[in-house]
């Protein structure tokens, strides 16, 4: 494909084939992306695509490079050997030097192979764009040439004049295939973020048999399962946990965190990280598809293939655009004809037009923009998983963080546990120890560590269900049991009692608080308080420090009573106004609904399951990549780290990126709306309009790639 107009072709011969529900087109990464069910099987799509006037082929530009920097330059340098005696001439006229013009038979045995054989892609693609009632940058190409190349032949066969227009036609072409050359090149520079993914996979794998035994296998045929071998230096083959061995591990690729990260035994090891200096032994747990690193490559190619919705817009335009343009041209033609100029004056200047009009960078502008945004974001651990979540983002104005886990370390202890009077603190201990030990929840697992820390037994639950948002219950040890926030308890009719100063004390000092509840013959009885605090992250603070310099609201949503809320909240640097406090998980997506409803536009940052629905329900959704996988699918950002710093290098990379395509936008708008006029006024020859166009191109592709230059934290 070569401009906006062929992409607009592709779609429309792709939404025609029965079944197929949409289709989107990417230029830059000459993709396509259909969603289709039923008859529409791979092989019509291909030929729907053949028949439009294209060649379908695999998707393997992405996953290698070409060999040489120098690969499709041949037609390019043949062009510019064959151009060049035919400009030198005119060169020194234009220096006041008088050379010799070339014979008019060397002129056209130099031009005529540009034309026709070179040139023969424009001629192919844009019959076959007249054939579908449309039009594209090849038929402007082809028209504009032909029309120079003949004027010229005309104009020699019957003397008709001293100058002719050969070296137009030629150089218009090779400056044309001059320009789709570097474009190319610098597209291979926008896919550079997926091209480094897949280099991250290593070739080998030493497998351990059950005796013990190493054998090299390569990697693809790693399979779950497996025991690997790991040495210092190597690449980590596949996902899995550490059996034997300790060691640092650089996941810098993946997460963008420069430090190496320690992993021990029971530790998640990722592949495509790189092994430090130690051996490990780790149990395969994902392959294939199912690996992290596929699962970014994914969501990387998934973004760069997508749409931004302001190229809708782009692709309206693009569909007029060359009727338009071919209009505007026999305007001019006739327009300068009607006032008398010569035939030869008139064509030149209507040639001018058609070169000069090229739609090719306003196709480019906006995937050229979101690919270098989307690969240089990864590369720092943001993963944008939609084009239209890079547009939105640029917009927030309000960021509403979940508290547990995403400003919080999200590793809860149990600092108080307070037995009622007359109950045995350690059996009361056991009892809740045993109704959460097959939760993964973070305060359950408090409970469970300190139990096992103070060598306290526990017994198996029976009929164990949670109560979203409440608590957890079931049966241990023949008796009925509650695990209960304090607003389930006072829903249940129970009273704190002798433990309501203790209460208010721990409430005091920021704690969030669980009751333990025991079904007796009177009804249910408080028979311990237990009380858990958490440590904000480091970073959190000052990242939301930064985010309020940048003129942001800021809110913070927490299921956790007001006082236990307004603690953290303080601790990061938050106003009791910035506080949303005692949240039910389900009511999270209501508040976020109702922020957007009052005018603003929200970014939701979590990391649970409970988030999932909040997340989805902002203008923005950014999940961190240390939470659960609902989350992540909920969000259109992944944070592959837990660094509440990176929301605001996602809001700061997509208000780059947006910039980018706006600027880009102008420029392929403007180099049309200037150069159209002064074409068909007369002020540009063809050389001139060609060397324009394929400048246009080059320039929009340069200028996108600047974004690879961004650093998160960079101003």
């Amino acid at each position: 494909m070569t401009c906006a107009s062929c992409v607009t072709r592709v779609e429309r011969a792709l939404r025609k084939v029965p079944g197929v529900q949409d289709a989107s087109v990417n230029l830059a990464t000459e993709t396509a992306r259909v969603v289709y069910a039923g008859d529409a099987s791979e092989a019509r799509l291909r030929r729907a695509v053949r028949d439009a006037g294209y060649e379908p082929r695999e998707q393997d530009a992405l996953d290698e490079a070409p060999a040489s920097p120098w690969a499709g330059f041949l037609p390019v340098g043949t062009g510019l050997l064959l151009s060049l005696p035919l400009v030198v001439p005119m060169g020194g006229e234009l220096l006041g030097l008088h050379w010799m013009m070339l014979p008019a038979w060397l002129q056209f045995a130099l031009a005529t192979p540009v034309q026709f054989v070179l040139g023969a892609r424009f001629y192919r693609a844009g019959w076959h764009a007249l054939k579908a009632g449309t039009g594209n940058m090849d038929l402007l190409v082809a028209l504009g040439t032909t029309a120079g190349w003949a004027l010229s032949v005309w104009l020699w066969l019957a003397g008709a004049g001293e100058h002719l227009y050969f070296e137009a036609s030629a150089v218009v072409i090779t400056l044309v295939l001059l320009g789709k050359w570097l474009e190319t090149r610098a597209k291979r520079q926008t896919t550079a973020a997926i091209r480094a993914l897949h280099a991250l996979r290593p070739e080998k794998a030493h497998v351990i048999a059950a005796d013990g035994s190493e054998s090299d296998l390569p990697a693809s045929e790693v399979l779950a399962g497996d025991r690997l071998a790991v040495r210092p230096g190597e690449r980590i083959p596949a996902d899995g946990l550490v059996l034997e061995g300790r060691t640092q591990v650089d996941e810098s690729m993946l997460t963008g965190e420069p430090l190496p990260q320690s992993r021990g035994v029971g530790a998640k090891l990722t592949g495509g990280t790189i092994n430090g200096d130690g051996r490990v032994v780790l149990q395969v747990t994902a392959v294939g598809a199912e690996t992290v690193l596929a699962h970014i490559i994914r969501l990387v190619e998934d973004a760069q293939a997508a749409k931004a919705p302001i190229q809708r817009l782009v692709d309206q335009v693009s569909a007029v655009f060359v009727p338009v343009v071919i209009a505007i041209a026999l305007a001019t033609l006739a327009g300068w004809l009607a006032m008398g100029a010569p035939l030869e004056t008139a064509l030149i200047r209507a040639v001018a037009v058609l070169v000069i009009a090229c739609p090719c960078a306003l196709g480019l502008a906006t995937p050229a923009a979101i690919m270098a945004g989307t690969g240089v974001a990864a590369r720092h651990g943001i993963l944008i998983k939609d084009a239209q979540a890079l547009e939105l983002a640029h917009r927030v104005d309000t960021v509403a963080f979940d508290k547990t886990g995403t400003l919080t370390v999200g590793r809860p202890r149990l600092v108080g546990f307070a037995a009622a009077p007359g109950v045995d603190e350690a059996q009361a201990l056991s009892a809740a120890a045993s109704l959460q030990g097959g939760s993964e929840h973070p305060l359950a697992r408090a409970v469970v560590a300190l139990a096992q820390e103070r060598g306290v037994p526990m017994t198996p639950a029976t009929d164990v269900s949670a109560v979203a948002g409440r608590g957890t219950q079931g049966d241990v040890a023949g008796r009925h049991v509650l695990i209960a926030s304090l607003r389930w308890m006072e829903e249940l009719g129970v009273p704190p009692g002798p433990l309501e100063a203790q209460a208010q004390a721990w409430r005091g000092a920021g704690s969030t608080l669980s009751a333990l509840l025991v079904q007796r013959a009177e009804g249910l009885a408080l028979e311990a308080l237990m009380a858990f605090a958490d440590e904000p992250k480091p970073e959190a603070a000052q990242a939301l420090a930064g985010l309020r310099a940048r003129g942001l609201r800021l809110a913070m949503i927490s299921g956790d009573n007001r006082p236990a809320a307004l603690a953290m909240a303080h601790r990061l640097g938050l106003r009791d106004d910035e506080v949303m406090a005692e949240v039910l998980p389900g009511d999270k997506a209501a508040r976020v609904a109702q922020l957007r409803a009052d005018g603003h536009v929200v970014a939701m940052v979590g990391d649970g399951v409970n988030d999932a629905p909040a997340l989805a329900a902002a203008d923005v959704g950014l999940a961190m990549g240390t939470g659960t996988d609902v989350a992540m699918h909920a969000a259109g950002i992944t944070l592959m780290r837990g660094d509440v710093g990176l929301v605001g290098a996602a809001l700061d990379i997509s208000r780059r990126t947006v910039g980018k395509i706006r600027q880009n936008l102008f420029w392929a708008f403007a180099y049309n709306v200037a150069g159209i006029p002064l074409a068909a006024l007369g002020y540009l020859n063809p050389v001139l309009a060609g060397a324009a166009m394929a400048l246009s191109s080059v320039s929009v592709m340069t200028n996108a790639l600047l974004l690879r230059r961004w650093r998160a934290g960079s101003s």
